[in-house]
């Protein structure tokens, strides 16, 4: 076996794996959902803007691509979403908080979407 085939733990050589899959998120619906398409976007939001409080009018899962967001779901802890982090934004929620940080933030959106529906955003009063 080559060195660039496996590696060195202590004085074990562990092999790796040509290919892995991982599980990043799970997420069970509330309701069925007659999905006829998936609208997938690439969005950017500049350093330090607050994208303020917001409802889908249907699931969005979403995927750091650069950067980082301070996410929060009204009621709930804020969090930090960074590089690699994925999130579930549920259908009519109230998004609390979807802030790009210092170095602002990259993410695919991927909206769910019955047949004849847009994705459309609303912005509630707080």
């Amino acid at each position: 076996m080559s060195a660039s085939s496996g590696w060195v733990t202590g004085d074990v050589r562990e092999e790796q794996p040509p290919l892995s899959r991982v599980i990043v998120m799970d997420q069970n619906l509330p309701a069925p959902l007659a999905t006829q398409r998936v609208e997938i976007r690439r969005i950017t939001i500049a350093p330090g803007y607050a994208a303020g409080l917001h409802v889908h009018n249907g699931p969005v899962f979403g995927s750091i691509e650069t950067g980082s967001v301070v996410y929060q779901i009204e009621g709930e802890p804020e969090t930090v979403l960074k590089a690699g982090d994925v999130f579930y934004e549920p259908e009519g929620v109230r998004i609390a908080r979807f802030d790009a940080r210092d170095d602002g933030v990259t993410f695919l959106g991927y909206f769910l979407l019955a047949d004849g529906m847009n994705a459309e955003l609303v912005f509630p009063e707080v």
